[in-house]
């Protein structure tokens, strides 16, 4: 499934966490793929299992996946996915903040943009 950098300073618990929504955003887990359980994903990954149920619980409060009891752990799909007004506000500012930084580094709105084309194309989404 991925790796995890043992020498990061992002602790293991955030990586298994980034690893699954980059999965996820990539389209490589699509909607209502199941997860692996916390004990298989913590023995292939050779970590506490603690620290994959840790992970399970922030994606499933960032609304990335969802858990049925006695079936498993599965991707939520996209149009049920719950994105509350704090995060999309929160997302928001975040791109605001590297747009700007770009822009200080001496990036041109032109390479901006066409970074953010290049993004959409990625996603299928094309001219708009």
């Amino acid at each position: 499934m991925f790796q995890l950098d043992l020498k990061s300073r992002k602790s293991i618990y955030e990586q298994v966490v980034d690893n699954i929504k980059e999965l996820v955003i990539a389209g490589v887990l699509n909607s209502e793929d199941k997860l692996p359980s916390v004990r298989e994903l913590s023995k292939a990954l050779t970590v506490n299992p603690n620290t994959v149920q840790k992970a399970y619980r922030e994606l499933e409060y960032q609304g990335f996946i969802y858990t049925v009891s006695g079936l498993g752990t599965f991707v939520t799909s996209p149009i049920h996915s719950v994105m509350d007004g704090k995060k999309a506000h929160e997302l928001q500012d975040n791109i605001r903040r590297d747009i700007k930084e770009l822009l200080y580094m001496g990036m041109t709105r032109a390479q901006i943009n066409e970074l953010l084309q290049e993004l959409f194309e990625e996603r299928g989404e094309g001219n708009d």
